[in-house]
């Protein structure tokens, strides 16, 4: 039987990973400086930000990822960004349960093809 993760957990781990995936670019494209680097970082880490990606990437999910991101955004949120409204907070946390469970799951070629695809490589 396969492990079941909360999707707290998964949103836990997906934050990472969605960070890791933007730090590697940024580098690889040139960039050097830590304050530049982390300035453009947090440009697409943020929950507005991650909650316009995953629109982009939302009609190309399976079922299955579909329904991960789904109890990802449904999760009861207490505390709020100041600089996000609560959808774009909760579709963002469903974004990161996402690529938290596809990570688990050994499907790195697949989180590069949808963040790829979420900010159309401008990283």
């Amino acid at each position: 039987m396969a492990t079941v993760y909360s999707a707290q957990a998964l949103a836990y781990l997906g934050d990472a990973v969605i960070e890791v995936w933007v730090r590697e670019r940024l580098v690889r494209s040139g960039l050097s400086g830590s304050r530049e680097l982390n300035a453009e970082a947090l440009s697409y880490v943020t929950a507005p930000r991650q909650a316009a990606a995953m629109k982009k990437i939302l009609p190309a999910l399976s079922e299955d990822e579909a329904a991960i991101f789904r109890r990802g955004r449904n999760i009861g949120h207490t505390n709020l960004p100041r600089h996000a409204t609560a959808s774009e907070y909760r579709s963002a946390t469903g974004m990161e349960a996402l690529m938290g469970w596809l990570y688990l799951g050994g499907r790195q070629d697949r989180i590069n093809e949808l963040l790829t695809a979420a900010y159309n490589e401008n990283v």
